[in-house]
């Protein structure tokens, strides 16, 4: 089995940018294929439950066209899918096979669903029976209430009033509305028990009304959907970041520090695990809102102990069980019977997993209580139960200062492939080592990074490579715009030591004199820095990153666990300079390398963005009388002091 061990991670701060919302980007990919009409919908998610119904959409006769970044364009049938006969395997995406079953019993034809064994565990009799009010033929291939299930063509009749329960899956109700218009008649709704997960049937009305149908509702009791109403495509239409997503990311800026922002989602979202920020609140995070973000701080000493109910957020309500560790005193979460029918029974995947990490954990039908021992337990290996929530849930508890191992990580891949390289961009220990030109930073920060077993940055080789891929296309130095547009899509790689430019090895191109020249006068430039910054932050994987550059600790990794500035006096760095142009063969004359670094040294101070300084929070380390391994050495006694972590 394939595992993922997070080192300790002391203090997280940064931006994630937001995956598309799962259930947003499933409730949108069937509406437009049921309207009239071509839809292209922008920024959907990419994950194992997308894939699932574009795949079924396909089998069943949908035009889809994939855009490239994350864009599709989708053909509607008008509530009339051409193949009438498909068997189709829904994975254990809930998302895709509830409102799907709707859609295709209501419209007519010979239809098979099943999915992976969890699924066949998925209750769907609910839905089930709902549509059978209709007169919609459904027979069950297993067992009764749950997948897989056989469609067959049926003469559908609505009744005065359909009636539904609500109490195990709000994905029922938004199933019956989603597929109802496809009738042509009127409909009405009664709730035969109290509805659960109400937030989620607000995003159903709100997608529904952008195609076009309207849904009137009385309390959370009756929905009514008046006759004569079709889908209509709204030509354009983007998906919103995830929600639910967003919480591990915010619960990390409460425990780990912060601050961290998202940004995808905000005061405009129409997703309720946004509420997931209030709750946070209460324990004591400090919250900020904007527009298309929330960022979270956290609060001066532990997170408060709560008491609450949770069923208006019972996807990240899950967040907030692993939060209840780094609080300080017992927590309850209650009224999240649904967690019991989800990928796996959560609750006592929950309740197993807390107690590996020392907590006190008591499970009731719809509750949990979990009382956080003093200090985590070390080295706990978190089972998954192929529930990426579960997975992402539990990388938190790696910010109790001990390490973790995830088991079967690539589960997140349902809604969340690239999580943990997400959660590396805030979470991830980084060393940042800045200084002048031919300090020793380069050599220095490899060492420190093979000793801990870290990712190594060389952020000036990226100057060097666009410089000389600027010189290359005929793109004068100083030509900003032309240069950024460069460095945007830089074709490099590195790779076993080696550093490649469009295929072509250029490691030792890149140290000639000309493009060190050349590199200092690029690095001045704003746009190319603004166009180089997010690829510098993105080799911030874990288990950590040893990065070195001007700067590394001021700008690109502000929030770095240990920033160093490594200096050295000119004269010093020069006979280095030349001792190593020397060694390898090139021609070198030492007075003009030191004419060349001192004129460098000035450029980096003086220039209007990122200027070469020593932070405030930086310590300083003089190399110009060290050697390399004393210079390592001298880094690594700081580093020690400052990560929770030991060498590999």
């Amino acid at each position: 089995m394939e595992q993922l061990t997070l080192p300790p991670i002391k203090h997280v701060s940064g931006v994630v940018h937001l995956p598309g919302s799962k259930s947003i980007s499933n409730r949108m990919l069937l509406l437009a294929a049921l309207a009239t009409g071509e839809t292209e919908i922008r920024d959907l998610l990419d994950s194992d439950d997308t894939q699932v119904m574009l795949a079924a959409l396909k089998k069943v006769g949908v035009g889809v066209t994939a855009l490239g970044h994350n864009a599709y364009r989708v053909i509607g049938c008008g509530g009339n899918f051409s193949i009438k006969d498909a068997d189709l395997f829904m994975g254990n995406a809930g998302t895709a096979i509830r409102p799907l079953t709707a859609a295709l019993a209501l419209t007519g034809g010979d239809y098979r669903l099943s999915g992976v064994p969890r699924m066949h565990e998925r209750p769907i009799g609910d839905l089930v029976d709902g549509l059978r009010q209709l007169g919609a033929r459904i027979d069950y291939t297993g067992n009764d209430g749950f997948p897989p299930l056989h469609l067959h063509p049926a003469v559908i009749t609505v009744p005065q009033t359909i009636r539904v329960r609500g109490d195990v899956s709000s994905q029922f109700l938004t199933a019956l509305l989603m597929a109802l218009p496809l009738t042509g008649q009127g409909a009405v709704i009664e709730m035969a028990t109290e509805l659960i997960s109400k937030p989620y049937i607000e995003i159903t009305l709100n997608l529904m009304a952008r195609f076009g149908v309207v849904v009137e509702r009385e309390g959370w009791e009756r929905f009514t959907i008046k006759a004569g109403q079709r889908y209509r495509s709204p030509g354009l239409i983007h998906v919103e970041g995830d929600a639910s997503s967003a919480s591990y990311f915010l619960a990390a800026g409460a425990i780990g520090g912060g601050p961290v922002r998202v940004e995808g989602i905000g005061k405009s979202s129409i997703q309720g695990d946004v509420r997931f920020a209030d709750e946070l609140e209460k324990l004591g995070a400090q919250i900020t809102w904007g527009e298309n973000w929330i960022e979270a701080r956290g609060p001066a000493g532990k997170l408060k102990a709560f008491d609450l109910d949770l069923n208006h957020i019972p996807d990240a309500a899950m967040t907030l069980a692993v939060a209840a560790l780094f609080a300080d005193g017992p927590c309850r979460l209650r009224n999240i019977a649904s967690w019991r029918v989800k990928e796996t029974d959560r609750i006592a995947a929950m309740a197993t997993e807390l107690r590996k990490l020392g907590a006190t954990v008591e499970e009731g039908v719809d509750t949990i209580a979990v009382s956080p021992a003093p200090t985590l337990l070390t080295n706990a290996v978190i089972d998954t139960y192929d529930d990426h929530r579960m997975a992402m849930c539990f990388s938190l508890a790696a910010l109790g200062g001990v390490p973790i191992t995830i088991n079967d990580p690539n589960c997140v891949a349902k809604t969340f492939p690239d999580y943990f390289d997400a959660f590396a961009q805030i979470a991830a220990p980084v060393i940042a080592i800045d200084g002048p030109s031919a300090s020793g930073k380069g050599t220095v920060a490899e060492r420190v990074a093979e000793h801990y077993g870290y990712h190594f940055l060389d952020s000036g080789a990226l100057y060097r490579l666009t410089a000389l891929h600027a010189l290359r296309n005929g793109i004068a130095l100083d030509d900003e715009g032309g240069v950024a547009t460069l460095a945007a899509t830089l074709p490099a790689e590195f790779t076993e030591g080696r550093v490649m430019l469009a295929g072509d090895e250029v490691t030792i191109a890149i140290r000639q004199e000309e493009i060190s020249i050349g590199a200092s006068k690029v690095a001045a430039l704003p746009a190319v820095r603004a166009a180089l910054l997010e690829r510098q932050r993105a080799y911030r994987r874990f288990p950590g990153l040893v990065a070195d550059g001007r700067d590394m600790g001021s700008v690109v990794f502000p929030g770095a666990d240990v920033k160093i500035f490594l200096t050295a006096s000119a004269a010093a760095r020069a006979e280095r300079r030349y001792k190593q142009l020397i060694e390898k063969g090139l021609p070198a004359n030492i007075h003009a390398l030191l004419q060349d670094l001192q004129e460098r040294d000035a450029r980096d101070a003086q220039r209007s963005v990122a200027p070469l300084q020593q932070s405030a929070d930086a310590e300083l380390v003089d190399t110009t009388p060290l050697g390399i391994d004393e210079a390592v050495a001298a880094v690594l006694a700081i580093a020690r002091r400052e990560l929770p972590v030991v060498s590999k």
